[in-house]
């Protein structure tokens, strides 16, 4: 396996959280001074919470939540007991006659048998003691847990009271985006965090995403084993719940973790001398937990299956439909996640793709299921009729053996069969409807554009958008599968595993040690094909794969407007807006404004605009109703929703807007920023919040739809990187590209080369003779993407190119910020592994 040998870093948080020359000042606050939230110590930790009570709605719905999930888990192991050992189905279902003084009637109660022998029944048989002595077990651990979490909410229940000023009646008005706003402002005053003088939104998001962050960068680096080739199925994705418990259980949480504590990663997975001795030891975790769930099997096995018995059962009684409707996998919710994307956040951009998405799965119906259903219906319809027509003409036919079975069963099968007939006003047009889902879910391959009539790219599309009755049984079989994919699939990465740790964690001050693509770094991991040409010195290995960096980063820049990025990101997304800008209002007239050049995407946007297409129609029809009835009650926001208009607007205006109106609210009439509520009342303030979300939510549909268009005409002649074409290897040197290796064996060896692996230093001859040469060079070379190995800036052929050290992979630097000085990489095999870590400062 190659070896990447870029070293684990540490940043001082050069972006713009802390005032330049403080980033490493300890707060002192007197004595008296000092507050109950001064210098909380598990600051990840605490801002769960705080999110958790704000998604809960309150700490009373919180605590009612966990307690009826108490009561569940006792009902469903009691009641099945119950039900396999006290009671008397001869009786009940009539082969059994009981004897009666008063009535000829069996009654309920007759068919229970009696305490003694229904306890006797009990303690003879040993497997259901010992699955009461497992579940019993396991309900005094969560009831334990419940205790400790009830004590730490009220205690977050207190913070929001006291410090946010925010009442829990208010809560569920309260947007998340405005809660933090006060978490940020009230660090001025309490010093929650001593590390740092001023917290900013994406220290927030780092604490509350940190683990997630690492999921989703694994999953886009195709590193978790979730893909396998069935024999019949073909490629086919596995991701269920238990085997993402068993995954963070590993990485993250569980006994032997990489991780000593919530923010910091263990100083020997920090270090490249003996990765292959910690590759041995973490695959020897794996093999444990494998077996241990291989011997739980069992109990999960029949945990899930009455757990899912009593959830769907009356669901599909009442909605028979229900299982052939559709849900985002875990998977999708996974690989469609941004960076720095809280769970709400990505929830709402799903919900709103869901019924496009819908649409498409359901072009794709067979026209031979749709005969068979179509007639199948009928006989059946044709039987349930006559049956109910004898019911209504005489109650006593369902007195009749199984004559109600019939009706619900007949029932059940012309639901359906209905939900493989298409609607007969539905019209064909597979690519309208995946731009629609692209408008939301922001991420999809290069080959299934132009290509969404194939059934290949519904197939693919369906392992993001999958039927809940696959979900359902996927869960069922999790016990079984989850164990084989441990100790037979992810044992097999775990050297990959531990570089991928080593090679993309970052210790950023204040923050502790995060995954380097959530810094959201172009320079460091953006992709050349992305928008990122020419900013971006990051090689294959450490490229984000699909635009993750960048979408990330716009995503995030819209959502919080109030964040202040570093300098080089304050141009890009600019630069970005400025194009899509150019774009609108260019094509909005009847005359072109604006003269595009040919390497920018060609009039996607004022098609939408102006042509009768099914996107443009969804948003911008849908945000202008949201600004007609916002506008008698909210004229900034009104307002700022007007400034989205084509005609009229700028879409920079929307980000200006929410600003406004949060700054207005923060600080408006000289009122206390923590006690200024979003609007005169409860409901003005949530359709305040609706309305910023919609154009919000807006914007980065615009700017998503450009990126992948100019991501089409950048990447054409090119071969195609993503995720369903990558495919899963031990060895991580597999996605150099042919170019690369095809280069002289001299310079092979060093490749793929990251910037922080120090280069040997250039002959004379090898140093380019000026920069003017460089720059006339770049001009020649503008659109070719840099190799992994050498500049991005060509000077000609023979030339030899020497990368010079720069900032640490992750971190933010000035322009007039000096580069740093690397120390030579460590050995594969050193012996100096006990040695504390190298730690590189940029200052």
């Amino acid at each position: 396996m190659a070896h990447f040998d870029t070293e684990y870093q540490r940043l001082e948080a050069s972006y713009s959280d802390s005032p330049p020359g403080e980033e490493n000042l300890l707060m002192h606050v007197p004595e008296g001074v000092k507050s109950q939230w001064h210098h909380i110590e598990n600051l990840d930790l605490f801002f769960q919470r705080v999110y958790k009570l704000h998604q809960k709605n309150g700490f009373t719905c919180m605590l009612l939540g966990e307690i009826f999930e108490l009561v569940q888990l006792f009902f469903v192991v009691g009641f099945t007991v119950f039900l396999a050992n006290c009671v008397d189905y001869d009786i009940l279902f009539a082969n059994k006659f009981v004897n009666h003084t008063d009535s000829s009637k069996v009654t309920l109660p007759d068919a229970f048998i009696p305490v003694d022998v229904c306890t006797a029944r009990i303690r003879d048989n040993a497997f259901v003691i010992f699955v009461l002595i497992i579940c019993g077990v396991f309900w005094l651990h969560r009831l334990v847990k419940f205790i400790y979490n009830v004590c730490c909410y009220w205690e977050i229940r207190s913070f929001y009271r006291n410090a946010l000023k925010m009442s829990m009646s208010e809560l569920p008005y309260a947007t998340w985006q405005e809660v933090q706003a006060r978490i940020v402002e009230i660090q001025k005053e309490h010093q929650i965090c001593i590390h740092k003088k001023e917290l900013s939104e994406l220290d927030v998001y780092h604490r509350i995403l940190r683990f997630k962050n690492y999921m989703v960068a694994m999953v886009n680096k195709s590193l978790l084993p979730v893909k396998f080739q069935l024999p019949v199925l073909g490629e086919y994705v596995f991701y269920t719940r238990g085997l993402k418990y068993n995954f963070e259980l590993i990485f993250f949480w569980g006994p032997g973790s990489l991780f000593e504590n919530e923010w910091s990663l263990k100083p020997e997975y920090k270090r490249g001398g003996n990765r292959h001795d910690l590759a041995e030891k973490l695959a020897s975790r794996i093999l444990w937990i494998g077996i241990a769930n291989l011997l739980l099997c069992p109990v999960i096995l029949v945990w899930q299956i009455l757990y899912a018995f009593f959830s769907y059962t009356e669901v599909i009684k009442r909605e028979p439909g229900s299982l052939g409707a559709r849900c985002w996998s875990l998977y999708g919710e996974c690989y469609l996640r941004h960076f720095n994307e809280l769970d709400h956040e990505l929830m709402s951009r799903l919900s709103k793709g869901y019924k496009a998405a819908s649409k498409y799965m359901n072009c794709f119906l067979s026209p031979l299921l749709t005969v068979l259903a179509k007639n199948v219906a009928f006989f059946a319809g044709s039987l349930l009729a006559v049956l109910i027509a004898l019911t209504i003409y005489d109650e006593d036919v369902l007195a009749v053996e199984h004559v109600l079975s019939s009706i619900t069963l007949l029932g059940v099968c012309i639901t359906i069969c209905r939900s493989f007939i298409p609607d007969k006003h539905m019209v064909f047009c597979p690519e309208q409807l995946l731009k629609v889902i692209l408008a939301h879910i922001h991420y999809m391959p290069d080959h299934w554009q132009g290509n969404a009539h194939r059934s290949e790219t519904r197939d693919q599309f369906s392992q993001l958008f999958q039927y809940k009755a696959v979900l359902i049984l996927e869960e069922l079989l999790s016990p079984v599968v989850t164990p084989i994919i441990l100790i037979f699939c992810l044992r097999r990465k775990s050297l990959e595993i531990i570089d991928f740790f080593r090679n993309f964690t970052v210790e950023v001050v204040g923050v502790g040690d995060t995954c380097s693509f959530a810094q959201m770094d172009i320079r460091q991991h953006g992709h050349p094909a992305w928008m990122s040409e020419g900013k971006t010195e990051a090689s294959i290995y450490q490229q984000a794969e699909d635009g993750k960096t960048e979408l990330s980063l716009m995503h995030f820049a819209i959502t919080n407007p109030q964040w202040q990025p570093p300098q080089e990101t304050t141009h890009f997304l600019s630069q970005l807006k400025e194009r899509v800008h150019r774009e609108v209002t260019g094509h909005a007239g009847d005359t072109h404004q604006y003269s595009l050049s040919e390497s920018e995407p060609r009039s996607l946007i004022a098609n939408l605009l102006t042509g009768p297409s099914t996107l443009g129609s969804v948003h911008f029809a849908r945000d202008a109703s949201l600004a007609n009835h916002a506008a008698a009650a909210i004229n900034d926001s009104a307002s700022a929703l007007r400034s989205l208009s084509p005609v009229s607007g700028s879409l920079s205006a929307v980000q200006r807007g929410h600003a406004s109106t949060v700054s207005k609210a923060m600080a408006g009439s000289g009122t206390d920023a923590r006690t200024v509520s979003s609007g005169s009342s409860a409901w003005e303030g949530q359709l305040t919040s609706l309305v910023l979300s919609e154009y919000a939510s807006t914007e980065m549909s615009l700017h998503a739809l450009y990126m992948h268009e100019f991501h089409k005409q950048q990447s054409r002649g090119e071969l195609p990187r993503h995720t369903w074409h990558r495919q899963d290897s031990d060895e991580s040197s597999d996605s150099i590209p042919d170019e690369v290796r095809s280069e002289p064996p001299r310079r092979s060896r060093n490749l793929p080369r990251s910037h922080t692996f120090p280069a040997a230093a250039p002959s004379p001859s090898e140093i380019p003779k000026s920069a003017s040469d460089t720059s006339t060079n770049t001009r020649g070379q503008e659109g070719a993407p840099p190799s992994a190995d050498r500049q991005p800036d060509s000077l000609g052929a023979g030339t030899k190119f020497v990368r010079t050290a720069r900032v640490p992979m992750g971190g933010w630097a000035d322009d007039n910020q000096a580069s740093p000085r690397f120390p030579e990489p460590l050995p594969e095999e050193s012996s100096d592994d006990d040695m504390p870590p190298h730690i590189h400062k940029v200052t």
